[in-house]
């Protein structure tokens, strides 16, 4: 009789909770149906963080109850601080607003920076798809071994609160590297156009997105990966020969007033974030069931086929950190006593030479050869010099006019005549005239 009602009480037990498992996934299938969700991108069209959060929009839906579709749009400035800002205090808290946002998130609000609106371990993190090593490289023309920059001056390009910014500030203040920063970059596309036309000699930044947008110059051997920034090797600048920033911590290299302990900690902060290399989190305050269904949609999604596949496509590794993963680096983080913080806080403002660039845009006419994505992508032959150029172009952000009127860009055909005006080949565009 006892194991009667035992099993019975199981039984009415255990269909309560598949039922009420079941009645919170029908709640988020019925809120998502119908529904379309935004990407919000931390960082400007064409970097690593771009590409990542383009590529989660194409295939995360399909993996979220009622398959709701996504868009893509860039909010960028001050390292992804504006757009988390938006995302937890403007945007609507429905689950709805996803934020690709770099990876220096983790650290700004632990540091106090100014303009920090939320905190980051009370974000619903869904994940990371990759690890990343960072990387210092430089001009072959200025320099082909990282001891040169504690004998002369090199000017390296800066894109906001991340890696282009702190670590050539970290290698200035800490250990006396001869640095100078020319900030006001979009992003690191364009630094590496700069870099490339002479204008600038270096970039920090991650060993994914260096090896990719710097494919064309480390092929010919104008750039060179000179440190790896990071707490493990990364096997394939190792293969490569790029010796590890641990080897450059040493008393010589030391700047004045420094000490080999407190810089070795201060360096150790810095690289464990990009462990978290690629990150994806959510507003707090969103439904729990909508929150927990995106971040088993974000896992399911990175075993898709079809994701792995279009990844593989775009040369972008995947290398999954889970949301609680990501909970737990920023938990190990905020046990650094606060002094040490503030500490490292200073040091990441650079304390050198430092100039702003406003960059012009610039016009390149010819006819359109090539568009792709439904015109997300044009390319043209340039009147006279014949240069392929490649444009981006956003649905909103870019104005595109043909025969003197408004139009899309899906309008914009090959054979047409187009102007794009842009900071350069591959950048976004703020206007495209055709006719």
């Amino acid at each position: 009789m006892f194991k009667s009602k035992l099993t019975t009480s199981l039984s009415i037990c255990l269909a309560i909770g598949v039922g009420a498992i079941s009645a919170s996934a029908n709640e988020v299938a019925e809120f998502y149906k119908g529904k379309r969700v935004t990407m919000l991108v931390g960082s400007g069209p064409g970097g690593g963080y771009d590409t990542y959060a383009r590529l989660v929009s194409r295939h995360m839906g399909r993996h979220i109850p009622g398959n709701p579709t996504f868009i893509t749009m860039n909010k960028t400035g001050a390292g992804s601080i504006i757009a988390t800002n938006f995302m937890v205090n403007i945007a609507p808290k429905d689950g709805t607003i996803v934020g690709g946002v770099q990876r220096s998130i983790a650290l700004v609000q632990l540091l106090g920076t100014p303009g920090v609106k939320f905190k980051s371990a009370e974000l619903n993190w869904l994940g990371s798809l990759a690890k990343e090593a960072g990387v210092c490289g430089l001009a072959t023309r200025a320099a082909t071994s990282f001891d040169s920059v504690f004998k002369k001056q090199f000017t390296m390009g800066g894109a906001g609160q991340n890696s282009t910014e702190w670590w050539p500030a970290l290698f200035r203040n800490l250990m006396a590297a001869k640095f100078k920063l020319i900030r006001g970059y979009p992003g690191t596309p364009q630094i590496h156009m700069a870099i490339e036309k002479g204008e600038l000699d270096g970039v920090c930044q991650s060993w994914a997105s260096f090896e990719k947008i710097g494919k064309k110059m480390l092929k010919d051997g104008t750039m060179k990966p000179l440190v790896q920034v990071s707490l493990h090797p990364d096997p394939a600048m190792t293969k490569l020969g790029v010796p590890r920033l641990q080897e450059f911590i040493t008393k010589d290299n030391l700047a004045k007033g420094q000490n080999l302990e407190d810089v070795k900690l201060f360096f150790k902060l810095t690289v464990v974030p990009p462990l978290m290399g690629r990150p994806f989190a959510m507003a707090p305050g969103i439904p729990k069931a909508r929150a927990d269904a995106m971040k088993k949609a974000f896992i399911d999604m990175s075993k898709d086929p079809k994701f792995l596949a279009d990844a593989k496509r775009l040369k972008r590794d995947i290398e999954v950190v889970t949301g609680d993963e990501i909970q737990e680096i920023i938990a190990e983080l905020a046990k650094t006593p606060k002094a040490k913080l503030a500490a490292l806080k200073g040091h990441f403002k650079f304390k050198g030479p430092v100039e702003k660039i406003v960059l012009k845009i610039i016009v390149d006419e010819g006819k359109v050869i090539k568009t792709k994505r439904g015109g997300r992508r044009i390319t043209i032959k340039t009147t006279g010099k014949g240069k392929k150029r490649t444009a981006k172009v956003s649905g909103k952000k870019t104005k595109v006019t043909i025969n003197g009127k408004k139009a899309k860009r899906k309008a914009i055909k090959v054979g047409m005549n187009c102007a794009f005006h842009y900071y350069g080949n591959k950048t976004r565009a703020k206007k495209i005239i055709c006719n």
